[in-house]
């Protein structure tokens, strides 16, 4: 079941349908608000009522009801009140005023600046009496449309009954003017002498209406009465019209619930798997629509939100119900992959690098940088002299910190310029071991690199000078001890032989005489092969060998010297042939010179290992054994002329095998390297594969 789940958990199918079933919720909690805010009169408080009196409804029927009769008789009264300028604002008659008194300061010849404010403001009075006067009948008006507005809408409620009245005027749509009267019917809301009472309890504990019957500043209670009931069979009606609406708010808030449910749950599951294939997928992939910039993105999100309110807006209440889902689908639709784009740069951590803004700094810092950096110096210093008026230009309103930085760049130049040139007269010096640290980029960056590249080749110069004189003194020192041996021995035996009369003696003599003077060609003949070989003069005739059979063959001819050195050798090689691009001879020569170093040098009585390894493009034979001698030296010192692993010299190696061997694979175009490990030696010979 798990497999299951995680098989379709990220696939496509599941996230259209998941998308489809966010758009779907969307469209119907809009869809419902839409029922309940335009067709029902926007009472959806009503499913969280226990009755009718705490309603909303109750509060626009009654408590409206009685804030506009107490206008009518607290603060208009009659229009005969207001044409005598009873309801003028008296604020702001004297705000318009004083917006008169600043044109005739501005404006009239009469203005008198030597004159007070109040003797300016007399003649003002007198100058603008008939602006002041259009200016009051303007006020009177006003308040007069106001007042007919309000009455005709008093006039037109016929239920519930009313009566207003401030002991001179009197509204009312019922013939019942005692309070006594209006307590009668099961309902009423009564507003007399600083008092409010009001009918049934549940009535009394609604806080809305309070607040809408609320005194008003104008409204003195002091002799004025405002009376509100309803009738039984009125009361009945709005009561099962209440009803009604509870039910259809209930059932919408459950039905809203759902799709909020299912929106918020399927949203998030949009927000987790979008842009990845499987939970395990660590790479986030982007699709075509996120190539958008997200400034673009977040406009036209805002665009679709906001064509969505024009195209309703243009349509009648009566008709929005039945437009809503199929103008909310396509929009919702479009504005979710937008949004999901957004979301995927956000767990891509790209929604700021892939803004516009920072694309347009990003790529000019890069313009600017990669000029400056590859540029000359008099490319720089052009960018430096137009670029740095259009900076200050550009923060004219930072002017001291554009100074500041100025003066901190030029200082930075300045001390890696000083830098470079105290570096270089050390260096003069013969401190050839100095490096130059300016720490930046740039022109001076790359001039004191080269001057330490310089003094790197220097340093390599010396020291391989100094390794040279070394290896020339060490060489002379070798070859000198090496053939002084062999050759002093001749000289002492044969001065031996002159003076030797007994002929068994006479004869052990030439026998060491002659071993001597094949040490002595021996080693002559090495020094000779091993100059040729470094000096590359040796003839190479390259083709396809079969390096196994080579190292078999071979083998066999040394079977003999195996068997003499007590040595057990141990040969891992593939199924298939090996063959490799080489001369024949000088392969075996190179081979021979390792067996022959085996033979010397290696622990009796162990193992040598020959492995043959395809390594691609070349062959590996690696030669392994158990060195006689202790290995307190290191490889590279090893592979020099005439040096041995026997610092005694006491073994009747040339120590140039090893060497020889070296050259005459590189001549082939091979390598030759050798590992020491403890006592384990290792030699390896590189052979190019032939193809």
């Amino acid at each position: 079941m798990d497999t299951r789940l995680k098989k379709y958990s990220h696939s496509i199918i599941t996230k259209i349908i998941v998308f489809l079933l966010v758009v779907t919720c969307f469209t119907g909690l809009i869809k419902t608000i839409v029922d309940v805010e335009v067709v029902h009169d926007g009472e959806f408080s009503s499913a969280f009522q226990d009755n009718y009196f705490q309603s909303h409804s109750y509060v626009k029927e009654s408590g409206y009801l009685a804030e506009d009769l107490t206008r009518l008789v607290g603060f208009y009264k009659s229009e005969e009140h207001i044409l005598n300028g009873g309801t003028v604002d008296e604020d702001e008659l004297k705000r318009r005023e004083q917006e008169l008194f600043y044109d005739f300061q501005s404006n009239s010849k009469s203005y008198n600046p030597n004159l007070t404010e109040a003797e300016n403001f007399e003649k003002f009075k007198t100058e603008y009496a008939d602006k002041i006067a259009q200016v009051r009948d303007e006020l009177i008006r006003n308040d007069l449309r106001d007042f007919h507005s309000l009455l005709q809408r008093v006039e037109e409620v016929k239920n519930p009954f009313y009566y207003a009245s401030d002991g001179v005027n009197v509204y009312k749509n019922s013939s019942n003017t005692a309070k006594e009267q209006f307590k009668s019917f099961p309902s009423y809301l009564i507003l007399e002498d600083y008092k409010n009472e009001l009918y049934p309890k549940e009535a009394e504990e609604n806080e809305n209406l309070h607040q809408a019957i609320q005194s008003k500043e104008d409204w003195d209670p002091k002799g004025q009465a405002v009376y509100v009931a309803y009738s039984k069979e009125f009361l009945q009606t709005k009561i099962q019209d209440w009803k009604e609406t509870k039910a259809i708010a209930t059932a919408s808030f459950y039905k809203l619930l759902a799709y909020l449910t299912g929106f918020i749950l399927s949203f998030l599951y949009l927000v987790f798997v979008t842009g990845r294939k499987s939970f395990k997928d660590e790479e986030l992939h982007l699709h075509s629509i996120d190539k958008l910039f997200v400034e673009l993105n977040i406009l036209i999100c805002m665009g679709l939100m906001a064509l969505w309110v024009a195209l309703l807006d243009n349509f009648a209440s009566s008709n929005i119900p039945k437009l809503v889902i199929p103008i909310t689908i396509p929009i919702s639709a479009a504005v979710l992959l937008f949004i999901l784009s957004l979301i995927r740069h956000i767990k891509n951590q790209t929604i700021f690098k892939h803004t516009l803004i920072y694309q347009i700094i990003y790529r000019l810092i890069q313009f600017v940088r990669h000029v400056y950096g590859s540029g000359s110096v008099a490319v720089k210093t052009v960018l430096i002299v137009i670029g740095y008026p259009v900076l200050v230009a550009l923060t004219f309103f930072m002017f001291p910190i554009t100074i500041g930085f100025a003066a901190w760049f030029a200082l930075k130049k300045v001390k890696a310029f000083q830098a470079i040139k105290e570096g270089v007269a050390k260096i003069k010096e013969g401190d050839i071991h100095h490096r130059i640290y300016v720490g930046e980029k740039g022109e001076f960056a790359g001039l004191a690199e080269n001057i330490n590249s310089i003094t790197d080749g220097l340093n390599s110069a010396v020291e391989s000078e100094l390794k040279s004189e070394r290896l020339k003194t060490e060489l002379i020192t070798n070859v000198s001890h090496d053939i002084r041996t062999p050759l002093t021995a001749i000289i002492t035996y044969v001065d031996l032989l002159k003076q030797e009369k007994d002929p068994v003696k006479t004869e052990k003599y030439l026998e060491v005489l002659d071993q001597k003077s094949k040490r002595l060609k021996t080693l002559t003949d090495d020094l000779f092969e091993a100059a040729k070989a470094s000096s590359g003069n040796i003839p190479v005739q390259l083709g396809r060998v079969d390096i196994v059979s080579l190292v078999t063959q071979g083998l066999g001819e040394v079977s003999d010297k195996i068997e003499a050195s007590g040595l057990d050798f141990k040969i891992n090689y593939p199924d298939e042939k090996l063959y490799v691009l080489a001369d024949g001879k000088l392969l075996w020569r190179s081979i021979e010179n390792v067996l022959s170093n085996t033979f010397k040098y290696a622990l009796p009585g162990s193992r040598v290992y020959i492995q043959f390894e395809d390594a691609g493009n070349v062959i590996l034979l690696t030669f392994k054994n158990m060195s006689a001698y202790e290995l307190n030296i290191s490889a590279d010192e090893l592979m020099e002329r005439f040096k041995r692993g026997d610092e005694s010299r006491t073994s009747q190696g040339s120590g140039l095998g090893l060497s020889i061997a070296q050259s005459l694979i590189e001549n082939q175009g091979g390598k030759f390297a050798i590992q020491i490990d403890g006592d384990l030696f290792k030699s390896m010979i590189y052979m190019p594969k032939d193809q």
